[in-house]
């Protein structure tokens, strides 16, 4: 029996129809050409680059996972997520690594939330009964990464402060605004897309619960105790406070200096991730696992990882790539114009609404560009709470499904477009009140 192809099929073809097609009529076909393989070659170099921050955050997930600190943050918010994902046990491991890919999601981690979701997705792929198909749950979880649960768009509020704007974080609020009504509709999209196509997922076994790979290290159970020696405890307790320390005489020393600022803040982003890596290695050592063969174990993953995900980005790098090239997005911006302007939003901002589930890069370079240029204006504003409250989608189902080999990716992709209407929708509805 023949099956209807999946939406990912239809609307990539149909990127690169309309690349080509368009591409005849304004004799653009060499630059096109020229794109698509240099998008080609831009996905695999991304692809190789992605090696290093994915086996150094998948190491420092089996550290947590060994030292079993997924399963207690699973424990925390188990009453929501068990309703968000009832085909997960709440204590299988896909459940407390989505919630870690969540939580550095809305701190800003992107470094960080990619290699946790793309464990996540490892997970619930072993709890699928058909390999390559997208089950509920992982389209629901897609469509909640794309919704991008921001809560401090803190790279944003610092390209605001670097371009001079009177009131760089007055784009919190309404971020936080938009990205919790796009998150409302791709959960609502999801759940009703799930009931009208139930999916079926194995049964949690214990075997499948304390599941490990073969050969690695670690605990064979929860049952962990501290082996730390008191030498090395009183020098952790010394570091810990010499950190504390530093902290504190940093601090005196800015609010000395008046130097405290919205920029400085924009850099406690790169504070958190040293501060999260030593955490995660504390907190293994002293609940007894073997930080460093751990480390070492689940860092293989990432170089599985990279190589599987190449075919997919490029793929989707290629599409986008001739896209752009052949003038059809610029075209798509002229003839909408008119309509957008109904719903309040400058016809400017199109280019950004148009380009953020395309291109990270590409949309955040067009709001840097906007900011620098005017940066108190209400088109500034717009596209500042556009780039806090939204997420590069073609990017992150390709990087996620293609991790774990999914082909028919089926609800997934709509409800996480309608996360992004109801995201762009809601920027624009959120400045007109804040501005």
């Amino acid at each position: 029996m023949n099956q209807k192809p999946a939406a990912i099929n239809v609307i990539w073809l149909g990127m690169i129809l309309i690349a080509t097609v368009t591409a005849a009529y304004t004799g653009t076909m060499d630059a096109v050409t020229k794109a698509s393989f240099d998008s080609a070659k831009a996905a695999v170099t991304l692809a190789i680059n992605l090696i290093g921050p994915m086996a150094l955050w998948l190491g420092l997930m089996r550290v947590a996972e060994d030292g079993g600190m997924l399963k207690a943050i699973a424990r925390l918010i188990r009453p929501i997520m068990v309703r968000l994902f009832p085909q997960v046990p709440p204590e299988h491991p896909a459940m407390s690594a989505m919630i870690m890919n969540m939580s550095a999601n809305a701190l800003g981690l992107g470094n960080a939330a990619t290699p946790m979701g793309i464990k996540a997705m490892r997970e619930l792929d072993r709890l699928s009964c058909k390999k390559g198909v997208a089950t509920n749950a992982m389209c629901l979880f897609l469509a909640i990464n794309t919704s991008n649960v921001t809560l401090l768009p803190l790279g944003v509020i610092t390209v605001r402060a670097a371009a001079g704007a009177h009131s760089p974080a007055a784009i919190l609020i309404p971020t936080i605004l938009a990205t919790a009504l796009s998150t409302l509709v791709a959960i609502t999209a999801a759940k009703w897309f799930e009931k009208k196509s139930p999916d079926e997922v194995l049964e949690a076994s214990e075997e499948l619960m304390n599941h490990k790979e073969d050969g690695d290290p670690g605990q064979e159970n929860e049952s962990l105790y501290p082996i730390v020696s008191k030498s090395g405890k009183i020098f952790i307790a010394i570091t810990v406070g010499a950190f504390c320390c530093a902290v504190a005489w940093r601090c005196c020393h800015l609010l000395m200096a008046g130097q405290i600022s919205m920029e400085t803040l924009g850099h406690l982003s790169g504070w958190l991730i040293p501060i999260l890596i030593s955490f995660f290695l504390i907190y293994g050592y002293l609940r007894g696992v073997k930080v460093y063969e751990s480390m070492t174990s689940g860092a293989k993953e990432g170089f599985e990882t990279a190589i599987k995900i190449i075919p997919f980005m490029v793929a989707i790098f290629v599409a986008i790539g001739m896209l752009r090239a052949s003038g059809a997005l610029d075209l798509v911006i002229k003839a909408l114009a008119p309509v957008v302007s109904l719903v309040g939003m400058p016809p400017e901002a199109l280019a950004m609404a148009l380009m953020r589930p395309l291109s990270g890069s590409g949309a955040f370079g067009i709001m840097s560009e906007i900011v620098a240029r005017e940066p108190d204006s209400f088109l500034s504003f717009v596209v500042s709470v556009m780039q806090g409250s939204t997420e590069t989608t073609f990017y992150v189902l390709a990087v996620y499904f293609g991790a774990v080999g999914i082909r028919d990716t089926r609800h997934a992709l709509t409800a996480a477009l309608l996360a992004d209407a109801a995201g762009i929708l809601g920027s624009v509805w959120m400045s007109k009140l804040f501005y």
